[in-house]
């Protein structure tokens, strides 16, 4: 069973930059989809961002596309969220998911909280 632990959320001014992690259990990582979701007070939960298995492909959400950064290093089993330019509406907690090939995101982090505000 893969176990995922997400961090590095925090109080960050607008306009200021974080940098989440996501440490994933187990010899396989390389094998999963990984990807960053956030749910914000009152809203359901919604998808940030997902990174292929190899890391060349990326996919984001239209409302952080030119912010945001996901990437991973597979020789550490770590996935990551630079997140630039940050704005209030960002406020959320950030949660990771990892996915088997051909699955639906079954795997998830405890969340990391990020709060945008001055």
């Amino acid at each position: 069973q893969v176990q995922l632990v997400d961090f590095g959320g925090g109080l960050v001014q607008p306009g200021g930059s974080l940098r989440l992690s996501c440490l994933v259990s187990g010899r396989t990582f390389s094998t999963y989809r990984t990807a960053w979701f956030r749910q914000a007070p009152g809203k359901e939960r919604e998808f940030v961002a997902a990174i292929s298995q190899s890391g060349g492909s990326t996919s984001y959400a239209d409302s952080v596309k030119g912010r945001f950064t996901i990437s991973r290093d597979n020789a550490k089993n770590t996935m990551y969220l630079q997140m630039n330019n940050l704005k209030p509406e960002d406020t959320a907690v950030y949660y990771c998911a990892a996915a088997n090939p051909g699955s639906r995101f079954d795997f998830w982090g405890q969340g990391t909280q990020v709060t945008v505000s001055s």
